[in-house]
C-alpha cells in the first residue's frame, strides 16, 4: 500500500493491513516516505488510532528498521522500562541486581525528557564515563559483567528516531499508539526475552490520571506480547519522588548508598526495585516471590554493587567506584537547606514542579543542546505525609550559585504544601499481566 493510500485509510478510520504499516516504517528509515507524509500519518494516528494489530505492526516495523541484537548467553536476557518520573534511578539498581542473579541486561536507555531525569545523564555524572558505545563494546560488557546501560546507536530503530523528530514539531507526541511503538521498538530491538514496564502515575509523572496510566500500560503490555516479547507492567505511584533526591550526581549518591546495603537511604526506591526484579524473574520462568528474595539479597550482600562498579569501569569510569564513590561524584559549590515556615503534615508535592526546578538549576535540558551540570539538584527531600514542625528541613538544594539557589528555593516552596495529613497511595497501584 502506498503511503498516501495508507494515510487516507487511517483518516477514514479504516484498519490498514499490517504489512502496509510495516512498509511505512521501512519507508521512514530508507527515506521513501517524505516528512509531509510522516507528519500526516502521525496526525491520522492521533485522531483515529491504529488499533491493537496496527500498533503491533508499527512496533515490529520500526523495530526491524535497523539493527536487531541477538544473544547466546548462559541466562535470560531481560530489561525494564519506565515511562518517566522524578527521583527515579531504579534502572541503576535493578540492572546490577539482576546481573548478580544470573540475568543479562543490555539496557538501552535515554536522556532527560522535560521534567524527568535521564538514566544516561545520571551515569555520566561519574568522571570519565561515556554511555555511547558501539555494539561490540555493548556485547562485551553485557557478557562480562551481566549488565550494560548505554545509549542507542543510530542503527537501532532509525524509523522511530525519524518519526519522533517529526512528532515533536507537529504536535503529535501525545498518542498512546505512537508512544507505545516508540518505546517498544527500541527495547525489542535489543533482543529481549522478557520486559517489565513501570508506568508512573501522579504529580511527578507524564500520566496524571489512573485512566491514562492504565490505557498506556495496557497498550504497552498487549503490543509487546503481540510482538513476541513476554511483558508485564506495574502502575506505580509518582505523587512524590521515588528517592529523596533529584538530579544526576545527587541520585547516583543515593543509588550507591542503597548498593552498600543501606535500604533506609531510599526505602521506596529499594522496594520497587525488588518488586520489578521479582516480576521479571517470573517472566523468565521463576517464582515471583523467590525472585524478589534474590534481588533483595543481591543488593544487601554487596554483589549488586560489585556488578555496578564493574559496569561503570567498563564504560570508562574509575576502577574504585565501589569503595571511593564519594570522592569521585561531583559536588555543587552552593548547598542550601530549605526549612519549613509552618507546622503540619507534608500534604502534597508537585513532582513536576520539582523536576523543572532541577532543570532550572542546570540538572536537565531546556533544549537538546544544553549542557548538564551533574553536581546540581535536590537531596533530603521530605517524604509525603511527614509531620513537620516550623524550622524542619524540607529539602536541601545543591546549586552552582546563589542566584540559582534562590530560584530553586522559590520553586521548591511553591511545590511542597503543608496542611493536614494526606491519604498515601500504595507504591504499586495496579498490575497488568500478559
Amino acid at each position: 500500500m502506498q503511503a498516501a493510500r495508507l494515510i487516507a485509510a487511517l483518516r477514514r478510520g479504516e484498519t490498514p493491513p499490517a504489512e502496509a504499516v510495516r512498509g511505512f516504517a521501512r519507508g521512514l528509515a530508507d527515506g521513501s516516505v517524505s516528512d509531509a507524509q510522516a507528519g500526516a500519518f502521525a496526525m491520522a494516528v492521533c485522531c483515529r488510532g491504529l488499533g491493537e494489530a496496527g500498533r503491533v505492526a508499527l512496533t515490529e516495523g520500526m523495530r526491524d528498521s535497523g539493527d536487531r541484537l541477538s544473544w547466546d548467553l548462559p541466562g535470560p536476557v531481560l530489561d525494564k522500562h519506565s515511562t518517566g518520573g522524578v527521583g527515579d534511578p531504579v534502572s541503576l539498581l535493578l540492572a546490577p541486581a539482576l546481573a548478580a542473579c544470573g540475568v543479562f541486561v543490555p539496557m538501552i536507555s535515554g536522556r532527560g525528557l522535560g521534567h524527568t531525569g535521564g538514566t544516561l545523564d545520571k551515569l555520566e555524572a561519574v568522571p570519565g564515563l561515556s554511555t555511547q558505545v558501539d555494539e561490540d563494546r555493548l556485547r562485551a560488557i553485557t557478557r562480562e559483567v551481566g549488565c550494560a546501560i548505554v545509549g542507542a546507536t543510530g542503527r537501532i530503530a532509525p524509523a522511530d528516531k525519524r518519526l519522533y523528530a517529526i512528532r515533536d514539531v507537529t504536535g503529535t507526541v501525545d498518542s498512546v499508539d505512537l508512544i507505545t511503538a516508540s518505546i517498544l521498538s527500541k527495547k525489542l530491538a535489543a533482543g529481549l526475552e522478557g520486559l517489565v514496564l513501570d508506568v508512573k502515575l501522579g504529580s511527578g509523572a507524564f500520566m496524571k490520571s489512573r485512566e491514562e496510566a492504565l490505557a498506556l500500560g495496557g497498550a504497552l503490555v498487549a503490543t509487546a506480547n503481540g510482538a513476541g516479547c513476554p511483558t508485564a507492567a506495574f502502575i506505580t505511584d509518582m505523587d512524590e519522588p521515588l528517592a529523596p533526591a533529584l538530579g544526576n550526581a545527587t541520585e547516583m549518591a543515593v543509588v550507591m548508598r542503597v548498593l552498600e546495603g543501606d535500604r533506609l537511604a531510599a526505602p521506596r526506591l529499594h522496594d520497587l526495585t525488588v518488586a520489578l526484579g521479582g516480576r521479571l524473574m517470573a517472566l523468565a520462568g521463576g517464582a515471583e516471590g523467590e525472585g524478589e528474595e534474590m534481588i533483595a539479597h543481591a543488593i544487601a550482600s554487596g554483589r549488586a554493587m560489585e556488578r555496578f562498579a564493574a559496569m561503570l569501569h567498563g564504560l570508562g569510569g574509575p576502577a574504585d567506584m565501589a569503595e571511593n564513590w564519594r570522592a569521585h561524584l561531583p559536588s555543587a559549590p552552593v548547598v542550601r537547606d530549605v526549612a519549613a515556615r509552618e507546622a503540619g503534615h507534608l500534604t502534597a508535592i508537585d513532582g513536576e514542579a520539582l523536576g523543572h526546578a532541577v532543570v532550572g538549576l542546570g540538572g536537565g535540558r531546556r533544549v537538546e543542546s544544553d549542557r548538564i551540570d551533574p553536581a546540581v539538584g535536590l537531596t533530603d527531600v521530605t517524604r509525603l505525609g511527614t509531620r513537620i514542625a516550623s524550622g524542619d528541613l524540607l529539602a536541601r538544594i545543591h546549586a552552582a550559585n546563589e542566584e540559582a539557589a534562590d530560584a530553586a528555593e522559590a520553586a521548591l516552596r511553591d511545590a511542597m504544601h503543608i496542611g493536614s495529613a494526606p491519604q498515601l497511595n500504595d507504591l504499586v497501584i495496579e498490575r497488568i499481566d500478559p
